[in-house]
């Protein structure tokens, strides 16, 4: 059920400025014809629903739940104030085909994000973080979770040297299973003939499975530390 509201909206001559103001109404959406809490319900709605959803159960237009959306998200990062977080998640999402990146950074303790920019995945983009974030609450910064791509790392050590680095588990796994490959290749390449139709076999037993070996390192490596910059090994 709607509720339509009909008030008289105050226009005043201004003597200063010759212009004519108009009254401003704290209960008012930035679309005057919405209320703030109305706003507010909508920006809620569309956190689990998609705005085309949330516009066709409430009979609205996409473009206006998109501005209520927007308005709502504008007060929620006000009340959050300016980020600073110890424990920081990078990495980036594609934005548009054709390698175009954009860094998303998060709060890990508080679980949000707090950033989203640069115009690519570059170190110089990175620093745009650090930068947004302050000196101050760069040094607060604890710890780094992110992925092998050398720019975020070299960002983070230039900017951040107190944090340790900590480099997700798919990343490595993945990069160990490759060299994994890679040596049974080798091996089973020093074959040949009857020694290589017979060992093709045995190939299996002879080296453990990607499956099988991922398996037995994700139990022992729960977590693969770079407590220092020092200690960081060479990587793509």
């Amino acid at each position: 059920m709607r509720i339509y509201l009909e008030f008289d909206l105050r226009r005043i001559d201004c003597v200063s400025c010759q212009g004519v103001k108009q009254e401003k109404l704290d209960w008012l959406a930035d679309n005057p014809f919405y209320t703030k809490r109305f706003a507010f319900y909508i920006g809620r709605r569309c956190r689990s629903s998609s705005i085309q959803d949330v516009a066709k159960e409430h009979f609205l237009d996409w473009r206006t739940v998109k501005t209520l959306e927007m308005q709502y998200m504008r007060e929620q990062i006000k009340r959050a104030g300016q980020p600073r977080p110890k424990v920081i998640g990078i990495d980036e999402i594609s934005i548009r085909k054709g390698q175009t990146y954009r860094i998303v950074v998060t709060d890990l303790d508080r679980r949000r994000a707090i950033w989203f920019g640069g115009k690519d995945r570059s170190e110089e983009s990175m620093d745009g973080f650090f930068a947004f974030l302050g000196e101050r609450s760069s040094k607060r910064v604890r710890l780094a979770v992110m992925d092998m791509w050398k720019p975020f790392r070299k960002s983070t050590n230039k900017k951040a040297p107190q944090a340790a680095i900590l480099f997700d588990k798919f990343h490595i796994l993945m990069h160990l299973g490759d060299a994994l490959d890679k040596v049974r290749k080798q091996e089973y390449a020093k074959l040949d003939g009857k020694n290589a139709s017979s060992s093709k076999a045995r190939s299996m037993h002879s080296f453990p499975t990607r499956r099988t070996w991922r398996a037995t390192l994700e139990k022992t490596l729960r977590f693969c530390w770079l407590p220092t910059s020092g200690s960081i090994p060479p990587t793509c």
